[in-house]
């Protein structure tokens, strides 16, 4: 209760601050801006910014028009508020684009390029219900080797320019940080990255990130003490992600309200997780027509994920609506050393209401509702479920029945991985303590497969709802 008490006074004085007398407006227009979509309007618009600061705080104003830049930094004590019918839009020119502490994700990419960034800064907001547009389908390497080539570029200078798409927003050790209202398109990379900062503030956003691989919606990695709520997320990858690409933990989080579309994870732990993920409170969200996991708990990079609470939860169409690995991968980031395996304890779903996708949309065909697996060296701790009602496509077949999941420990842990499962409502193996109380699985088709299905559980206690 500690943290959600010095989250609530930090925000009860964050926001009187913004909410006390009109603050100093800039518009970026009085600093050269145009919007007529094709000006690049980089030094006009951080011109802005840093006279803002240096005036020791207020609002940066972009109104109508369409205004297109580069990389612009926000300093401390500075809103960027972009008003309804107005757009802040992407250079589709690599070279406009600044990084910012750089890394090496897992997939092996650069990343630290941003439209927006922030730095080591404090009390900074972006608001208003403008967009901001990050033209991502640019980025597309056929596409844009030909517009650098026609620029007369070197094949180095172009190769060196095709990797570190940009990210849309990135926070890099900042506090103090709000976004509202805000309607946020088209990255070429990950929409909205949180490292290692703290005292953050989601309301009311909209997100919309298709134009490109690896489209995260919003990423808190190794940073804490945030609310995330009243959010409408549709993402190419996940929607809302917990990770940790250094060993700092991500911790005491609420995520509430939200409604969310992913093709790949909609509510994701990971896989990046060197650091501890705890205390993270998740309620009242609505997943839906999701091609992935609805909700993925993995730590495979040494996290030790517990305290997680997720509760009041509705899926439709949703691939996979629960998977929970432990892994061995112990990749690193940022240089850090290799950590131990990690763990997953004292994690409790509970009120979820799901259907799976049907059988011709499914990557796994017959599909299953939850997968929870270990490894035979690492077990999980304790999972409680609890009134979990699961509606699955059917389709098993009695060959189905017999199979054994491989373990691969140490693979990316995705559970399409694991093939078509023994169980088509539960298939849990390695596992400490495992409790699923008022359960009820139902098929849309016949199914010859058990509903729940379990392999070196030492501990379980299984519940299924009273038919009334």
């Amino acid at each position: 209760m500690r943290h959600r008490f010095r989250l609530l006074t930090y925000c009860i004085v964050f926001l009187s601050m913004w909410g006390c007398a009109a603050p100093s407006s800039f518009r970026v227009t009085d600093f050269g801006a145009v919007g007529d979509g094709k000006s690049i309007n980089t030094t006009a618009i951080q011109s802005a910014i840093d006279a803002c600061h240096q005036a020791g705080g207020g609002q940066v104003l972009i109104a109508e028009g369409t205004f297109v830049t580069g990389t612009v930094l926000l300093q401390s004590n500075v809103e960027l508020h972009i008003q309804e019918g107005a757009t802040l839009l992407g250079s589709t020119d690599p070279r406009d684009y600044q990084s910012i502490d750089a890394f090496t994700d897992a997939t092996g990419q650069v990343r630290g390029k941003c439209l927006i960034g922030a730095l080591d800064v404090k009390n900074v907001k972006i608001s208003g219900k403008g967009t901001i547009d990050g033209q991502g389908a640019a980025f597309h390497q056929g596409p844009l080797k030909k517009v650098l080539a026609d620029q007369g570029l070197t094949k180095e200078e172009i190769n060196e320019l095709m990797g570190n798409r940009p990210f849309l927003l990135r926070f890099v050790r900042s506090s103090g940080i709000e976004l509202r209202d805000i309607h946020l398109r088209q990255p070429a990379a990950w929409t909205c990255h949180f490292f290692q900062s703290t005292d953050i503030l989601v309301d009311g956003i909209d997100i919309y990130s298709h134009a490109h691989r690896n489209n995260d919606g919003i990423d808190l990695d190794s940073s804490h003490d945030a609310i995330i709520r009243n959010c409408n997320i549709d993402t190419g990858d996940d929607a809302i992600c917990f990770k940790t690409t250094s060993p700092e933990p991500t911790h005491s989080v609420t995520v509430r309200n939200c409604r969310l579309k992913s093709d790949w994870g909609a509510i994701k732990f990971g896989t990046e997780s060197m650091g501890d993920m705890h205390h993270i409170d998740i309620s009242l969200c609505q997943i839906h027509d999701t091609k992935g996991g609805g909700i993925k708990i993995l730590s495979v990079d040494g996290a030790n994920i517990h305290h997680i609470r997720i509760d009041s939860i509705e899926m439709t169409d949703t691939e996979m609506p629960i998977f929970v690995r432990l892994g061995e991968r112990r990749r690193t980031y940022r240089d850090a050393p290799q950590q131990p395996v990690g763990s997953i304890d004292s994690v409790t779903i509970s009120n979820l209401k799901a259907s799976t996708r049907s059988l011709d949309s499914s990557r796994v065909n017959p599909p299953s509702g939850i997968l929870i697996t270990g490894t035979p060296d690492y077990k999980i701790g304790s999972v409680q479920l609890d009134n979990i009602e699961i509606l699955v496509s059917g389709g098993g077949m009695d060959e189905h029945t017999q199979l054994i999941p491989e373990e691969m420990p140490a693979r990316y842990p995705e559970f399409s991985f694991f093939g078509v499962l023994p169980a088509y409502g539960m298939y849990a193996r390695n596992v400490t303590d495992l409790k699923l109380i008022d359960y009820d699985f139902k098929l849309k088709a016949d199914d010859q497969r058990s509903a729940i299905r379990v392999q070196d559980v030492e501990q379980r206690q299984f519940q299924p709802k009273t038919k009334k």
